[in-house]
């Protein structure tokens, strides 16, 4: 039985001209195969598809096509379907994760791309592109700011990903207090913080932090209280003994048992 592909969400402004790290990593895990990237999330996607063209390029990987949809009637065509074939991995670009999730969310598109993840495709996503991985997304709330009931909006995402809800450009962006209302709404999910230029690579179960920042785990399995079902929605988020893992660069969090994991170093860190 193949087993599912890895999983590649980047929490947003991956670097494209230094090291690349989360870049090389992606073309690593496509080894030379064809990446679909995939400029649905944004209404203008102009320029997404060559600045990444210049980025990938620069790393060895060449064979790269576009897919984009107008509208959620195209998602059935069959030259957006003919975009995906052949393909090693698929990437979603940023902009909106509700426009992905509403344009080809239950389409042939969808399909055909669990399809590939299922046959040990890649399947990465930047921004919205990382939202849309879970099966329950955020689509927005508040930044920088404690969270006020009422203040959350989440829709359903692709699913590549279950039992989390992630949010991206997370402490560049001070979303702590909209990721905690998230899980206060969803205890039985883990809420995902990634930082820009930072990334999870999810094989299976496992998760490893690549990248410059950090990602947060938010644990509400052990919350004794919170105000969510009881308060008036203009109230400010009140929760008590929920769990927090901040984990950095070679840092792991193992899903099943909701636990991080440090690896052995031989070496200094960078």
């Amino acid at each position: 039985m193949v087993e599912a592909g890895p999983l590649l969400i980047i929490g947003g402004h991956e670097d494209k001209e230094g090291d690349r790290e989360i870049l090389e990593t992606l073309a690593k895990l496509v080894n030379g195969g064809r990446l679909v990237i995939a400029t649905i999330a944004s209404k203008e996607p102009e320029g997404y598809f060559d600045s990444y063209k210049d980025a990938f390029d620069a790393l060895g990987l060449t064979d790269l096509v576009e897919l984009y949809v107008e509208e959620r009637s195209d998602s059935g065509t069959r030259e957006a379907l003919a975009t995906l074939e052949g393909a090693a991995g698929v990437f979603f670009t940023g902009g909106d994760q509700l426009r992905i999730s509403s344009l080809i969310g239950d389409t042939a598109i969808e399909q055909r791309i669990l399809e590939i993840h299922a046959e040990g495709g890649l399947i990465a996503g930047t921004s919205a592109g990382a939202s849309v991985m879970s099966e329950t997304m955020l689509v927005k709330g508040p930044s920088a700011e404690s969270y006020r009931l009422g203040d959350l909006h989440m829709a359903p995402g692709l699913g590549l990903m279950r039992d989390v809800i992630i949010d991206q450009h997370f402490a560049e962006r001070g979303r702590y207090g909209r990721l905690m209302g998230a899980v206060a709404h969803n205890p039985r999910l883990l809420g995902v913080g990634i930082d820009e230029d930072t990334a999870l690579l999810v094989r299976g179960r496992t998760g490893e932090v690549l990248g410059a920042g950090a990602v947060y785990v938010v644990d509400g399995e052990g919350v004794t209280h919170s105000n969510v079902a009881e308060a008036r929605s203009e109230c400010a988020l009140s929760i008590h003994d929920v769990r927090m893992h901040v984990l950095s660069g070679g840092d792991a969090f193992d899903f099943a048992s909701r636990r991080p994991r440090v690896p052995e170093r031989t070496g200094p860190r960078r």
